[in-house]
């Protein structure tokens, strides 16, 4: 179907979809904060599963779309790649908000557990890649158990909701997660909630588009696989992210900012799961190469750094966590053009 394209159409097409990503993502942080205020389930908790999965539906479409492809470079590097470009997006949000250090102003014990649920998943997933090369019905192991990992961190999110067993440090620069008192509570569930699907089946068609261009320019214009999943595929299909989360930040709505990146990286590392259910040929953690799996240890750091901002929570800039986050980007972006 995309064969026959020319080069420059191809990238008219892949700036289009960015496009449709882009403007669909604002829309969704909206319909998200009324969600989380007329469900009462919060912003952490909003934007850590609904937010962050919906965010994330053009990365799995495209993920997987790549594995049916055969390219499981594309597919496992634009996950991983996913995780690190979100995670640096709280950097950038960190800039946005002057007031205080993100981090600290959004203090929430879901976006803790969050964030250590991600360390798991990734760790696990290098795991899988390091150990023995094992497949039933052409899927790894690890797959599912990362499934089932999500499901119960998901699970403890919501029980840590309702019977929080300690709870962060109160301070003057500590945003408090209250409901807007604009009569956004009291909004018709059902009709947010199918507006909230239909961006979401929209975001989705344009993953899909992002990837089969994706493969086209890579091979038209000799770029490795890896740099285009995991830097050019990755940064587009993550500008839900980027704009919600900025977009959070300007309704002051700080815990669904930080809740929707690491909610959103938790279910980015599902991509994983359901590539390597669409890769036939066997386990997609040994098709991978030592690039791919580079990008996935600095996506596995970059969550320890930020989860250690989360809990030292400096109170200004963006602190020394955010500092760190750049570097370690920086360096992942170097290391795959070296």
């Amino acid at each position: 179907m995309f064969d026959g394209l020319s080069l420059p159409l191809l990238l008219a097409i892949f700036a289009a979809a960015g496009l449709v990503i882009l403007l669909c993502g604002t829309r969704l942080t909206g319909i998200a904060d009324r969600l989380a205020d007329t469900t009462g389930l919060g912003e952490a908790l909003v934007g850590g599963i609904l937010l962050g999965a919906a965010t994330s539906l053009p990365g799995l479409v495209a993920s997987v779309t790549a594995a049916l492809d055969g390219h499981p470079a594309i597919a496992a590097s634009n996950a991983a790649g996913g995780i690190a470009a979100q995670t640096l997006f709280l950097v950038l949000a960190d800039l946005v908000y002057r007031r205080a250090n993100l981090e600290h102003a959004a203090a929430d014990q879901n976006n803790l557990l969050s964030a250590a649920l991600l360390v798991i998943m990734l760790a696990l997933a290098l795991g899988g890649a390091f150990g023995p090369e094992v497949a039933v019905g052409g899927v790894h192991p690890v797959s599912i158990l990362l499934i089932g990992v999500y499901v119960v961190g998901t699970r403890r999110a919501v029980l840590l909701r309702d019977a929080p067993m300690w709870q962060p440090r109160r301070t003057t620069e500590t945003r408090e997660d209250e409901p807007e008192d604009d009569g956004t509570a009291e909004q018709p569930l059902v009709p947010l909630l199918l507006q909230f699907a239909a961006l979401g089946v929209v975001v989705a068609v344009a993953g899909w588009l992002l990837a089969k261009t994706g493969v086209q320019i890579a091979g038209r214009a000799g770029v490795g696989e890896t740099v285009v999943g995991g830097l050019m595929i990755a940064l587009v299909t993550s500008l839900p992210e980027l704009v919600t989360t900025l977009a959070a930040v300007r309704r002051g709505a700080l815990q669904l900012a930080v809740g929707g990146i690491i909610g959103g990286n938790t279910f980015d590392a599902l991509f994983l799961s359901f590539a390597d259910i669409a890769y036939r040929p066997g386990s997609i953690y040994h098709a991978i190469g030592a690039g791919d799996l580079f990008i996935i240890v600095t996506g596995l750091c970059m969550t320890g750094v930020l989860l250690f901002g989360l809990i030292v929570r400096d109170r200004r800039g963006i602190g020394l966590e955010g500092g760190v986050m750049l570097a370690l980007y920086a360096a992942m972006v170097w290391v795959q053009f070296a």
